[in-house]
């Protein structure tokens, strides 16, 4: 898997997501922007990231997952 597959995978699946994916072998470091994180606690957001990704991970092709996940008013917050 490369970082436009995964990013793909994963804005196909969060509504109006924005990813950064930077691979480190078998390591996925993710920025994750959506909408659909209003109102949820990180381990929810980080949830639907790792939904995404089920099968990779389960296959073997990704070990570990880093992830940063925001809201687009949390992320406009973090940029200014």
């Amino acid at each position: 898997m490369n970082q436009d597959d995964i990013k793909a995978l994963i804005e196909s699946s969060i509504p109006e997501s924005q990813v950064q994916a930077q691979i480190d072998g078998s390591h996925v470091h993710l920025v994750v922007v959506s909408p659909a994180f209003e109102g949820l606690m990180p381990v929810k957001k980080q949830q639907l990231v790792y939904a995404c990704l089920q099968d990779s991970i389960a296959s073997g092709a990704i070990h570990a997952v880093h992830m940063q996940t925001f809201t687009p008013a949390q992320w406009a917050e973090k940029q200014a």
